[in-house]
């Protein structure tokens, strides 16, 4: 760096407590399971009627759980629906569906995960007028079950077949018959679409029940990877003692083939099925597929492999035969944000569309012909998330960071628009829940000092009542210390502005001289500086005579699409220089030890440690690295390939801003930790950096944690990694 670092700061937020006097001291373990989580409202689901929701509720004193009815006029509870627990089939997850008639409810026990968010499970459907409770199937456990449009059949995925169960005959239909593990998936997205496109369910019931759409994949093509796994415990694989198991799946690394995907259209009065001419050419995508209103025409998002270009495309369910709709197109990428906000209006004729084109994510009206009508939001700004869509007032209704990038507020808009109302009414995270009808909703507030507030308010924004205020959880913590967390923004010496918090210990004295540790995820479009509530080992760390600063980097979310898309062809590069600047800046404040500077992350966070360890030539005379990337060759291509091109087309970007070539230009203390059970960032990346230091000579501290996957927990793996953390940095930046 050239430049001096500017030494400006402005404090956003100064309302911190800084605690004085005697505390209550925390317990790891406490902080690492969870104590201090603040109560929610889970399982919220508005009724048809729009005057009443319903919720799961649980009473841990009797360990029981159930489906509880509520006013939204009053905020009382009105009836029990049913005691999940007297069903008699073991506890009851909280995610439940309704049939559209409400007449029954589909429940499920038994889950067992397969990876971040699909599972196998036991379903069920409870009739709320019979009390009869009847099993999908009992031929093994289901997935992704759900209710037709009109309640008498369910349809579900086993063993990634599709299957329909009527619940009138009790007759179980398969309709499609090639499905094979590790070669053809049927009506579920594979392990990287799973992953990077964030659903778990490839199928989907046309509203009028005659069709189901569903995209088949075809993973033939696709390289596998293979995963050892040892008999270890909790679970105890008694089956591995003597010699390792190995879970094989397809993983397509960058630059290597996908899946080839088809979609599909499930004639159920004609039992046959029509294929979509989707794409003439192999390789693309499907990040989604959905119905118009009527269920006359499937709607089809078809990208790219650059993943620039997003074609929505109108597909006939009788004949397959398809109509270009429109597209959106980008000079960077298209963000997976904008998948599941292109939305079909129910008037038929209108659509509503996110994008960036304008350089901040946006709302557009389109007509059902692909032509724009006007843009509805505007401003240097971006929208967080789309809502609703109130067609009787004809307003819509989104989050967005628009009173700052550190705020999350909620804002009603006509859809010409004009005329927009903030509905929040203080500055922090807020997030929503609507009744049907939008006659009332529910709104969960939190600021950096202030845990979940829940409230049940109605179009007006009177509170009609509040459903959960915390202020247990609020009076431990002052209990504890306080939060001691402030908000703050500092310039680096390239005149980037950044954002960033600070937790100081509860008795905090400007006077003396502590160790930091620096905290980063830095991610693509991530963001950890917001004005939320957070209460968790960093607070911990800083009792322990720490102060905690936590920064988001270039690249980061909502502040545009120039900032967050700059690292574009280049992971690591702007990231590791923001880093490095973040060190500069803490190191010139009076009460930091600049010699003593700690640095620590997980997943993207652990590849930024890597880097700026052997980059920051001993900034951070500590660093802790959990689970990290080490090379972005390594990782699954539709992540990677999103945000650098392929490795054949790019290949300075992947290598220049890869640890493993810079591995004898480590300097510091270095703690390398990662389950080696890891099926998102695998052992791979791990293990090529420990064989670069090695040769390089270097010393360091690995922690390797035998069949965990990239969260690293069971049994008492999670008490056991934080405190190794915990024990690392006290060491080397106070012990030392």
């Amino acid at each position: 760096m050239k430049k001096l670092l500017l030494l400006t700061i402005g404090l956003i937020f100064s309302f911190g407590v800084f605690a004085q006097g005697d505390y209550q001291k925390l317990n790891l373990e406490d902080v690492v399971n969870y104590a201090f989580w603040p109560n929610s409202v889970w399982g919220v689901n508005s009724m048809n009627d729009g005057e009443h929701y319903t919720t799961y509720d649980v009473n841990r004193a009797t360990r029981s759980a159930s489906i509880k009815k509520f006013s939204y006029k009053t905020g009382e509870e009105v009836e029990t629906l049913v005691n999940l627990t007297k069903l008699g089939i073991g506890w009851v997850s909280w995610n439940y569906t309704f049939s559209d008639d409400e007449t029954k409810i589909l429940i499920y026990t038994d889950d067992e995960d397969i990876y971040r968010h699909s599972f196998v499970a036991n379903f069920y459907v409870y009739d709320l007028t019979s009390k009869k409770l009847t099993a999908i199937s009992e031929n093994g456990k289901q997935q992704i079950a759900s209710f037709s449009p009109d309640g008498q059949k369910v349809a579900f995925m086993r063993d990634n077949n599709l299957y329909i169960k009527d619940l009138v005959s009790l007759e179980e239909k398969q309709i499609t018959f090639d499905g094979e593990k590790n070669k053809i998936i049927n009506g579920a997205p594979d392990w990287v679409y799973e992953e990077e496109f964030g659903y778990n369910q490839a199928y989907q019931w046309s509203p009028n029940g005659k069709y189901i759409g569903f995209v088949r994949f075809d993973e033939t093509n696709v390289r596998e990877f293979s995963i050892l796994k040892y008999a270890g415990e909790k679970p105890h694989n008694s089956e591995y003692e003597l010699y390792p198991g190995v879970y094989t799946y397809k993983y397509p690394k960058a630059g290597e083939d996908n899946s080839r995907v088809t979609v599909h259209v499930y004639n159920l009065e004609k039992e046959s099925t029509v294929k979509v001419d989707v794409c003439k050419k192999p390789d693309f995508y499907v990040p989604r597929i959905f119905w118009n209103a009527d269920g006359s025409r499937l709607i089809v998002e078809r990208l790219n492999r650059e993943q620039n270009e997003l074609s929505i495309i109108v597909a006939n369910p009788e004949d397959g035969q398809v109509k270009p709709l429109f597209s959106e197109n980008n000079k960077y990428y298209i963000g997976d944000e904008i998948y599941d906000n292109i939305i079909f209006l129910e008037d038929g004729e209108h659509i509503i569309v996110m994008s960036e084109r304008d350089g901040y994510r946006h709302l557009y009206l389109y007509n059902v012909n692909g032509e724009l009508v006007n843009q509805i939001t505007k401003g240097e700004w971006d929208v967080i998330e789309y809502l609703g869509y109130d067609a009787d007032k004809k307003i819509v209704y989104y989050q967005s960071a628009e009173s700052s990038p550190l705020n999350r507020d909620i804002y009603s808009i006509k859809i010409d628009g004009k005329k927009k109302t903030k509905i929040n009414t203080v500055d922090g995270t807020n997030d929503v829940e609507f009744s049907n009808g939008f006659k009332y909703y529910i709104l969960t507030f939190s600021d950096i000092n202030t845990p979940s507030y829940i409230t049940l308010h109605n179009s007006k924004g009177n509170v009609i009542r509040v459903l959960e205020d915390n202020a247990t959880l609020k009076q431990d913590v002052e209990a504890f210390g306080g939060v001691n967390k402030t908000l703050f923004k500092f310039t680096t010496s390239e005149g980037i502005e950044l954002n960033a918090y600070k937790i100081v210990p509860p008795d905090f004295d400007e006077t003396k001289i502590y160790p930091a540790i620096v905290t980063q995820y830095s991610g693509p479009n991530s963001q950890r500086v917001l004005n939320t509530w957070s209460y968790s080992w960093e607070n911990y760390l800083a009792q322990q005579g720490f102060v905690i600063i936590g920064v988001d980097p270039r690249g980061t979310g909502g502040r545009g699409e120039e900032f967050r898309k700059v690292t574009f062809k280049q992971l690591g590069k702007y990231e590791t220089i923001d880093l490095i600047e973040t060190a500069k800046y803490i190191g010139s404040l009076p009460y930091i030890n600049k010699d003593k500077l700690g640095l620590w992350g997980w997943s993207y966070g652990g590849f930024m440690v890597l880097n700026v360890m052997t980059k920051g030539k001993g900034i951070y005379n500590t660093g802790v690295s959990v689970a990290p990337v080490t090379n972005w060759r390594y990782y699954d291509n539709i992540y990677t390939e999103r945000y650098m091109g392929k490795p054949q087309d790019n290949a300075s970007g992947y290598d220049d801003n890869s640890p493993l070539n810079y591995a004898a230009d480590l300097e510091g203390n270095l703690l390398l930790a990662f389950g080696t059970a890891d099926d998102n960032v695998h052992p791979q990346n791990s293990f090529e950096m420990i064989a670069k230091l090695v040769e390089a000579e270097k010393q360091f501290t690995t922690l390797p944690y035998p069949n965990r996957n990239h969260g690293i927990y069971g049994g008492n793996t999670s008490i056991h990694l934080y405190t190794m953390k915990t024990n690392f940095l006290i060491k080397h930046l106070i012990e030392e």
